[in-house]
């Protein structure tokens, strides 16, 4: 099974409508053997980051037809640090970094780089880094933090020497 990241942007939904566009999403999901694994939104739920695990891209682009859940991007990702599967709740992080990895940047030396410069977080120990989701064409990445605001997970980013493309604040309900 592989894991995929989808990019939904929804426009103007509240609360109520986004937990039934993910309701209605895990049943489809469900109907097609594919696994919906976590779900962020951006806080005025603009925006939401799906993760799933399937088959296929084919399978989980279906399940998000059979929704009617725009995809703006879907892609297939590897998971870095806690493993939402089985022991992450999805809400223990409240900041999402993006970023556009550059051309040529290796998995392999990607992966030496967190290994490297993660031991630089505890410079920023108010902000908590939870997991990455590595696109495996290595054109982008999205960061996970749980921090009391956007200025610390700027400060985190300096600090492990890893650059920002956007920062998204994430929903408490998502």
């Amino acid at each position: 099974m592989t894991l995929f990241l989808v990019e939904s942007v929804l426009g103007a939904v509240d609360r109520t409508k986004f937990q039934a566009v993910v309701s209605e999403l895990q049943s489809a999901a469900e109907a097609r053997g594919v696994r919906l694994i976590e779900v962020q939104a951006a806080a005025d739920h603009t925006r939401a980051f799906f993760i799933l695990e399937g088959e296929s891209r084919t399978e989980v682009a279906e399940a998000f037809r059979g929704a009617n859940v725009p995809i703006a991007l879907i892609k297939p990702v590897r998971l870095i640090g806690k493993d939402v599967r089985s022991d992450v709740d999805a809400r223990d992080v409240n900041y999402l970094v993006e970023w556009n990895i550059p051309e040529g940047l290796t998995m392999e030396q990607y992966l030496e780089r967190k290994k490297t410069n993660s031991v630089y977080y505890s410079e920023v120990p108010e902000v908590e880094f939870s997991r990455t989701y590595v696109c495996e064409d290595m054109t982008k990445c999205l960061c996970f933090y749980k921090a009391p605001d956007e200025s610390a997970v700027k400060r985190a980013r300096e600090a492990v020497r890893t650059p920002i493309d956007s920062i998204t604040k994430l929903s408490a309900d998502a």
